[in-house]
């Protein structure tokens, strides 16, 4: 069975987190700012994004404005 990931928003940090269940062994920065947690098997338990809403803004953006429009109607 997967787990489901969860998703955790630091607006004061500006660190968007994104993982599921499992203890962090280490972290690789595949990015500058964009940071993928491992468990002791090398599995991918997490991503990190720090200055998550400036490195995500052309993704939030238009998704906004399609998520209005869509409200709207």
């Amino acid at each position: 069975m997967k787990q489901a990931l969860k998703s955790i928003y630091d607006e004061e940090s500006d660190i968007l987190y994104i993982a599921r269940e499992g203890e962090e062994e280490e972290f690789v920065e595949i990015q500058p700012n964009i940071n993928v947690e491992l468990n002791k098997e090398r599995q991918i338990i997490g991503v990190e994004i720090m200055r998550a809403s400036v490195i995500l803004k052309d993704i939030l953006e238009p998704l906004r404005h399609k998520i209005d429009a869509t409200i709207a109607r």
